[in-house]
This record gives C-alpha cells, structure tokens and sequence, in this order.
C-alpha cells in the first residue's frame, strides 16, 4: 500500500514540544482520503496500475464524458484523478478508500506541491547575483545582471540563462520530511519542519524513494537519555 500517495492541503505552521525541552517547527497537513476508481489491467494497458481519486467536485463541473465515466464506476465524482503503477492489483478493489492509515510504520515521506509565486523579481533575487559595483562610475544600474550576450559569434542570448523573470509558482519536491505525528481521527499530517507553498496549497505525499538509515526526533531524545544513564551505572 505505500507505493500510493494522498493528497492534502496545507493548512498552516505550529510547533511540537518534547520531554527534552525542545520545540520543533511543524507543518500540519489536512489529508483527503483515497479512493479507487478503476484497476488498470496488464492484459488491456501493458502495465498493472491502480486509478486514485481525491477530493470532492460538484457535478455541474463536470464534462458529459466524466459523469458517463462516474456514473459507469458508481462512485461520486472526485476532483483529482492520479495512475499508480502497482505490482500486484489483487490487493486492491474498486470502490476501496484508504487514508492516513498506508502511513503507520512510515518515518519519511517525499512531499510535491507548487512554491508561492513572487512575481517578477530580479537577477539577485531570484538567482542570487551579487549585482554589480555599489560606486565608482556606476551608474543607476547596482542591480543589473551585467552582459548576457557575446559580440558577433554566436550573438545571441543562449536558452536558459539566469535572468530576471517569473520566479516562484512552481512544483517542487522535497524528500526525506520526517512524520512528527499523525492525527487519525481528524485525519492530520505532522511533518517536521517547513514545505513548498502557502496556506491552502495541495500535497501530494508518498512514501519517500531512498532508503534512509538516519533517526528520528524521538529515537534521536531515546538515545540521549540511555546516554546519560550509562556512566550513572560506571560511577556505581
């Protein structure tokens, strides 16, 4: 089941306190529960997969052909529809829903979300340029990216080049988000630390690709505290 993700929506910033005394920046995350909406088949598309839909829609939003494909599955319209490639399609039915339970024995998670856009911003904004000169003959161009071009060959502005521009609003992800804690009943993601995007803002969340071998915040406060026991025996 942790080959599949959900999708949340951001909900905002808190912070979490231990026994040890140390507060923890956290980022809570409302998550929707997953439904199946058809299993793709081998035999018909060359590959096993599992349709996933989240969130809700309202029917007038729809296309003629997605009603007739809702209606089809008898299932209520779903506002996002995402393809998984599983490796074993007998575990899942149609009409199943899964939430925040496929995330039990997780640590670290892999986040997707879109950044907040900021607009048109400059080249030391938006690239970290030093700018150039703040004196001695330049003139009213402190800000500027300096040249971009050549002279004759090639002569031309190659594609790609940091310039100013749109920066922001785009998707990004982060891997290896440790789960603080999870909130079954209301269906609350705890995620260590802070994650693209401002408030409102749709996560997609998957069980993370690497395999990571480094503590949590939890073993990390365990640990400390048997070390500090172990020389009280010594002494003894």
């Amino acid at each position: 089941m942790t080959e599949l993700a959900l999708i949340g929506k951001k909900i905002g910033m808190t912070r979490e306190f231990y026994k040890s005394g140390q507060s923890i920046p956290v980022t809570v995350v409302k998550m929707d529960k997953a439904r199946v909406i058809q299993i793709i088949l081998k035999d018909k598309r060359g590959y096993d997969a599992v349709l996933l839909g989240y969130g809700k829609i309202k029917n007038s939003r729809l296309s003629k052909s997605m009603k007739g494909f809702y209606s089809k599955k008898n299932t209520e319209p779903k506002k996002i529809l995402k393809e998984f490639r599983v490796t074993n399609t007998e575990n899942f039915k149609e009409g199943n829903e899964f939430g925040l339970e496929i995330f039990k024995e997780v640590k670290f998670v892999d986040i997707k979300s879109k950044t907040i856009g900021k607009g048109f911003a400059g080249s030391m904004k938006r690239h970290n340029f030093s700018g150039l000169r703040a004196t001695h003959g330049v003139s009213v161009s402190h800000r500027s990216h300096g040249s971009t071009g050549q002279r004759q060959d090639p002569g031309k502005v190659f594609k790609g080049k940091k310039m100013a521009g749109h920066m922001g609003d785009k998707i990004r992800t982060i891997q290896n988000i440790e789960i603080v804690k999870s909130d079954l009943e209301n269906n609350l993601l705890y995620l260590k630390g802070s994650i693209p995007g401002s408030k409102n803002t749709e996560v997609l969340i998957k069980k993370s690709a690497k395999n990571i071998k480094k503590l949590t915040i939890t073993e990390k406060i365990e640990a400390a505290e048997k070390a500090k026991k172990i020389p009280e025996k010594k002494k003894k």
